[in-house]
């Protein structure tokens, strides 16, 4: 997605602990989690921007993180299906010494699905990596009811406020003639 936003970038994991904190909100999740990884790499990497970001999946305030196994993926999608969740994104850049962060959050809603449907999903394997069990930019498009916000946001990088978290610290975006101060 970076590349399609001509960014110049290099991917160095952040080898923080992404583990929930008991009471916590999504919001604070995602929050925390990007916050945590872009200081954590901007510590060894004091001199560059670092961009980090964390997704996850909001059933009525519950966490859907990444699914541990396929019947956690059966679980999820089931308790997905025929309604609507929120997705949320914390995007977080750190240069010279300062924090920036945005914060995108996305309806989404499912049509009903069968049990037919979730077993082939989950057989596919592509739910075992993303949060909520499903891939919007995968096989699971044709779950998707509708969207009400981003839909980068639910891919799991939203665009938008990316490109203007990026400007904001001096990093040239395509379709942009002038950087921001």
């Amino acid at each position: 997605m970076l590349a399609d936003l001509e960014v110049d970038f290099v991917v160095v994991p952040a080898d923080v602990d992404e583990s929930t904190v008991m009471g916590e909100s999504a919001i604070d999740y995602v929050q925390r989690v990007a916050t945590l990884k872009a200081t954590t790499v901007s510590l060894a990497h004091p001199l560059d921007v670092v961009l980090a970001a964390d997704t996850t999946v909001d059933r009525d305030g519950t966490i859907l993180a990444k699914p541990i196994d396929d019947d956690d993926a059966t679980s999820m999608l089931r308790s997905l299906s025929g309604r609507e969740h929120l997705t949320h994104t914390a995007v977080c850049v750190a240069s010279a010494g300062t924090i920036k962060t945005a914060l995108v959050s996305t309806a989404v809603t499912f049509r009903a699905l069968s049990d037919e449907e979730i077993n082939w999903y989950v057989g596919t394997g592509e739910p075992l990596d993303k949060a909520g069990a499903y891939g919007i930019q995968g096989r699971a498009a044709g779950f998707v009811a509708s969207i009400s916000g981003s839909v980068s946001n639910v891919v799991g990088l939203p665009l938008a406020e990316t490109t203007e978290l990026l400007r904001t610290v001096g990093v040239r975006v395509a379709g942009t003639s002038k950087l921001m101060s």
